[in-house]
């Protein structure tokens, strides 16, 4: 009797009898852990289903593990910032509390100085109070020894020429040696002025390096020579060789009235007491616009020359007006000096007192050089007349000087209180 196979779904049947079968020979897997399963689980879960759950939990684990440790680490960071903060903030002297004392100053308390910073502060405030003390003070002496000199004047003290102060009854009048003073002063500075920006031009953006070296050296120099030597330089060497020099500008200049001498002579003039004045101021003026210069922003120069400039260009639009406040100031002082020599201008010009435009005939004065040629042979009247005409210089020095500041103020650039 022939027997055919089972089919499979015969020994499915039979497997589920009293009787099982040999396990297969299909090699055996080790268990792997598994999370605790409800009770309740649905056996219609397809394979394909069970890999995205796997999934879906794995990613969950990854991110529950990524925040605790991002957690982890913030607790950390904040710890570490508490411990660096309680460690550099004082705490208060309360027990138990742990509150940072407060760093700023109450309102209205006021910072704490020390006593070097005190002493220095007054040492300043003395020296600035000291100075004006001391201005003060000199335009009183002056006031109260001019004083009996003006009162027993006959004569109108700022418009009468002649200079009379020993006579009886005296008759003296500042016109003329104000003039003198105040010509001789602005011709110096018309002469010194260009010359001493070419030379501060020159060191500071033509001149190779060693030879800027040497020409500052020699410029700071000059400011060194005492006035007397420039004096007695004019009248011996400069005033015998200048009488051509005047005689041409008479003939080709004669139409314009500073140089029209007429049928008259020249000679010791104003002119010439105007060059010696002008090489005397020149290293002033030519030293302070040379470090003016210096300041210059150095990109100010190379974005002129970037954008095709040349270097007369540059130092027009460029270095000019940055230092034109400091040539102001320069010139301010050459004035101040030019104003107030006295030896240089008393050996150069004659003790002359008119009024003349013309300055190539021998004749002028100026308020120092008469007060240095006078006041050995004045009397009482005479010195008060003197200290009287110093008064007037003093106060136009002043004029002078705070006009020069106003023009400052104005390029408010240069000083830097405004960008």
């Amino acid at each position: 009797m022939t027997t055919e196979p089972d089919s499979p779904a015969d020994a499915g049947t039979r497997g589920t009898g009293s009787q099982t079968t040999p396990a297969a020979t299909e090699p055996s897997v080790p268990a792997q852990p598994t999370a605790e399963k409800p009770d309740e689980v649905s056996t219609d879960v397809t394979p394909g289903e069970a890999v995205s759950e796997a999934v879906s939990e794995s990613e969950a684990v990854s991110e529950t593990a990524a925040a605790s440790d991002s957690t982890a680490s913030s607790d950390r960071t904040a710890a570490s910032v508490s411990a660096a903060v309680r460690e550099s903030v004082p705490v208060s002297e309360t027990k138990g509390d742990l509150t940072p004392r407060e760093i700023s100053p109450e309102p209205g308390a006021k910072p704490k100085i020390g006593l070097a910073d005190t002493l220095f502060k007054n040492l300043t405030r003395t020296a600035g109070i000291g100075l004006l003390v001391l201005i003060g003070l000199i335009a009183l002496f002056l006031v109260l020894r001019a004083w009996d000199a003006l009162s027993a004047n006959e004569g109108n003290f700022f418009t009468t020429e002649t200079w009379g102060a020993n006579d009886t009854p005296p008759v003296f009048g500042v016109a003329a040696l104000l003039f003198g003073t105040l010509l001789s002063a602005v011709i110096a500075l018309a002469i010194a002025i260009p010359v001493a920006v070419g030379i501060a031009l020159f060191i500071t953006i033509y001149a190779p390096r060693r030879m800027a070296s040497a020409l500052g050296y020699v410029v700071d120099l000059l400011a060194a020579v005492p006035s007397v030597i420039y004096g007695l330089w004019g009248l011996l060497v400069l005033a015998p060789h200048f009488n051509g020099t005047q005689m041409w500008l008479n003939d080709y200049f004669g139409w314009i009235p500073l140089f029209d001498v007429g049928e008259g002579s020249v000679g010791r003039s104003v002119f010439l007491a105007s060059v010696v004045l002008a090489i005397m101021v020149l290293p002033i003026i030519a030293a302070l616009s040379r470090e003016v210069f210096l300041q210059v922003p150095i990109t100010h120069r190379e974005a002129a020359l970037a954008l095709g400039a040349t270097r007369w260009e540059m130092i027009r639009t460029a270095v000019i007006p940055y230092g034109k406040p400091g040539v102001i100031s320069a010139s301010m002082l050459g004035l101040g000096r030019a104003m107030g020599e006295t030896i240089a201008v008393a050996l150069v010009l004659p003790s002359t007192f008119n009024i003349s435009w013309n300055i190539l005939k021998p004749a002028g004065n100026t308020i120092a050089a008469n007060v240095a040629n006078g006041f050995g042979e004045a009397n009482d009247i005479g010195r008060g007349a003197l200290i009287a005409s110093g008064l007037v210089l003093f106060v136009v020095t002043m004029v002078v000087n705070m006009i020069a500041r106003a023009v400052i103020a104005r390029r408010r650039e240069f000083s830097g209180r405004a960008a």
